[in-house]
């Protein structure tokens, strides 16, 4: 018997990176899952990898950021697969700048997402959640815990969802709803690739989020999610978890 065994998950940002590999997981532990995105072509094939592993699975497009896109795509997962049990708030994005060269509309986009993405789709399925005894994992960020130079928007998104998390954790505590985060840091993603130094940035300052050896991979945050979505975890809510090797220890 699986963990997840009959039960609805939902995962966003499940194209590619952390993401992905949880879909992954849980489908391997089995679960349905749901597989939220905006690529639709890396969505499909991960859906169809966790169909291939027995789950039950959906690729449904959604833009987390747009509230009429998460109450139609929480509809759909309800009628087709089910009530959630598990929600992973995963999907993100992010860009290293100099603050004072960042547009309005780039710090936007990224709280929009990461923070404002998080909200919606929480706010969309708590009700649900308490009525299958489930839980809420959000992908927050090392970024979002300690300082980290060239990254104000995604820091305070990211310190946003930290905070936010803590908050559910009391606000639903009497009602059995867990709240939990990971805060990872030097995993190998497409998102982490895509950060490019702005020019002239200091090494010096980079140095203080460089993991002390290499980079971990999805498959580490994967673990520790399936393991706080689970029962096993009954008794862990409002844990902010870092997964950097020791960077911000």
């Amino acid at each position: 018997m699986g963990r997840y065994d009959g039960r609805v998950v939902i995962v966003t940002g499940a194209g590619s990176g952390i993401g992905r590999a949880t879909a992954l997981r849980l489908a391997q532990e089995g679960a349905s899952v749901a597989c939220l995105d905006v690529v639709d072509d890396a969505n499909k094939a991960t859906a169809t990898e966790a169909s291939a592993l027995g789950s039950d699975s959906r690729a449904l497009h959604c833009d987390v950021s747009d509230e009429h896109a998460v109450s139609a795509v929480i509809g759909t997962v309800t009628a087709e697969l089910g009530r959630p049990w598990l929600l992973c708030n995963i999907a993100g994005i992010g860009r290293f700048a100099h603050t004072h060269e960042m547009s309005l509309a780039d710090w936007a986009r990224i709280i929009a997402v990461n923070l404002t993405g998080t909200f919606l789709m929480t706010r969309a399925c708590i009700p649900l959640l308490l009525e299958t005894g489930g839980s809420i994992v959000n992908i927050a960020s090392v970024a979002g815990i300690k300082g980290q130079p060239y990254s104000a928007a995604y820091s305070a998104s990211k310190g946003g969802v930290a905070l936010f998390t803590r908050a559910l954790a009391v606000e639903y505590a009497l009602q059995g709803l867990r709240a939990n985060a990971l805060a990872p840091g030097g995993i190998d993603t497409a998102i982490t690739g895509s950060f490019e130094f702005p020019e002239g940035a200091s090494m010096a300052l980079m140095s203080r989020i460089m993991p002390y050896r290499s980079m971990g991979r999805p498959e580490d945050c994967a673990a520790l999610i399936a393991f706080l979505g689970s029962d096993e975890a009954r008794y862990i809510s409002g844990a902010i978890i870092p997964v950097d090797a020791a960077v911000t220890a």
